[in-house]
């Protein structure tokens, strides 16, 4: 079989957003917002494949357990968009789990043992190119002739997308725990490297109230502020820490906890284990602030932290500051 030289394209980005109008919902697609990276698969129709991370860079021989999607299509030369996920115990994508196989693309033979026993999943959404360009034709459609390609096999699949009922699907990911969700305008083209409003991504956050121990110093405009809190929760009588925030101040708010800071200054860490971090400010363990996040890592730090608000009306010993059960 020869192989067709197939285009170049860059993924299609979504725009952070909020649900749709209800009076716009049957308008509108919603697909699981997935924890992985985001991947082009290039298909010549020759047995071959090549993955192309968001950057363009050829990232194949990272993950060699999805060589055989080569053949999955036959002599049909396709481009498909979608993203790479390692699976936890109870079947969710987990990013820290997909570190670990990540970077690999010039070190075949650690890829090939990290395979082993962390294996990938790749999770299709969208196909730009199926023997001829897509790119013009409605989302719709593209989902319709990614869905007949019946792609599913041990290391792959194409999950389903739902029209309408947005609140309900969002919701459900909340419920079980995922990421978030992405809205897809049903008429919306396919835009090459463009993050565009015909696709909405809504991100799950939760939030929890933790500890001040230290902060790291501004830079740039910010000198003289801090550009960042260390924080911690309590787990077996000690103060762990768990991360750092640095965002989700106004001016205002990133003055105001300046002279906070300066006033409970310390010499000492408070956090058990002290965690290595150059140029770190310590603080007595006094002020309770309240940070929205993503998801935890396994050794419980925080991911994707924004600083939502002080806690004045709580005291460290008051606060529900506690690693969750299972960290710590």
């Amino acid at each position: 079989m020869n192989a067709v030289t197939l285009p170049l394209i860059a993924p299609m980005l979504a725009t952070p957003g909020s649900l749709p109008p209800a009076a716009q919902d049957p308008r509108w697609a919603y697909e699981t917002k997935q924890d992985g990276q985001r991947v082009m698969v290039y298909l010549p129709g020759d047995g071959g494949m090549l993955l192309r991370a968001r950057s363009g860079e050829d990232i194949t021989a990272a993950y060699p357990e999805l060589r055989p999607l080569g053949a999955a299509l036959g002599a049909t030369p396709a481009v498909l968009d979608g993203e790479v996920l390692a699976l936890d115990e109870r079947g969710r994508a987990d990013f820290q789990l997909l570190q670990s196989r990540m970077g690999l693309a010039h070190a075949p033979v650690r890829a090939a043992r990290r395979a082993a026993q962390v294996p990938v999943h790749l999770v299709f959404f969208d196909v730009p190119f199926l023997g001829r360009p897509l790119l013009r034709l409605p989302y719709a459609d593209r989902r319709a002739r990614l869905t007949e390609l019946d792609l599913a096999g041990p290391y792959w699949s194409t999950p389903g997308a739902v029209t309408g009922h947005g609140a309900e699907a969002l919701r459900a990911t909340r419920e079980h725990g995922l990421e978030g969700l992405v809205c897809k305008r049903l008429d919306s083209v396919y835009e090459p490297g463009v993050r565009s409003r015909a696709w909405i991504k809504i991100r799950n956050m939760r939030s929890e109230d933790v500890i001040v121990g230290g902060w790291l110093p501004g830079k740039g405009r910010l000198t003289g502020l801090p550009g960042a809190v260390l924080v911690g929760q309590r787990a077996g009588g000690r103060l762990r820490y768990v991360g750092g925030v640095g965002t989700g101040w106004s001016e205002a708010e990133r003055t105001e906890l300046a002279g906070l800071l300066r006033a409970c200054a310390s010499d000492r860490c408070p956090f058990d284990p002290a965690p290595r971090i150059a140029d770190a400010r310590w603080v007595l363990p006094r002020l309770v602030g309240e940070v929205g996040y993503s998801t935890r890592t396994r050794a419980g730090m925080l991911r994707q932290p924004s600083w939502l608000r002080l806690r004045p009306d709580l005291t460290p010993e008051e606060s529900a500051a506690d690693l969750p059960e299972g960290f710590g």
